[in-house]
């Protein structure tokens, strides 16, 4: 059988701040730049999980990606959505809120319920900015 990859997209915004307390405004500064403003920042993120495995012999399907779609809201959207990243989510809590840490975070999320569907989960992409994106391939 032919592995097959399938890939969702979902979007969300969220604000952040690059900063760490243990150093000085000016070294955040002169590290982190304006990311590191006290009064936090935010981004219009583009998400998108993509999903490996044999298309079934009954439906033609990797997984159902409107199943998909419902565990990315439910474990990743609705926890970021219009949020602080440092203060309201919970699966981010103690975590450096990178976008490198919270691709990693956002596949801890998504692994056991993607995997439950049949698929294997095999890529998160972040995108941050039109510029910027992260992927993770869960090593």
């Amino acid at each position: 059988m032919p592995i097959v990859h399938i890939t969702r997209r979902e979007r969300f915004s969220a604000a952040h701040k690059l900063s760490r307390p243990d150093w000085t405004p000016e070294k955040n500064y002169a590290t982190f730049g304006k990311c590191s403003n006290p009064n936090w920042h935010g981004h219009n993120y583009d998400l998108w999980v993509t999903v490996k495995g044999e298309p079934s012999p009954e439906t033609g399907f990797v997984i159902d990606l409107s199943h998909l779609g419902r565990i990315m809201k439910e474990r990743v959207i609705d926890q970021l959505d219009h949020k602080n990243i440092d203060l309201d989510v919970p699966f981010m809590k103690g975590i450096y809120s990178s976008t490198e840490n919270l691709a990693v975070a956002i596949w801890q999320q998504l692994e056991g319920p993607v995997n439950e569907l049949g698929g294997r989960l095999f890529c998160v992409k972040l995108q941050e900015t039109e510029n910027n994106h992260v992927e993770y391939y869960g090593e």
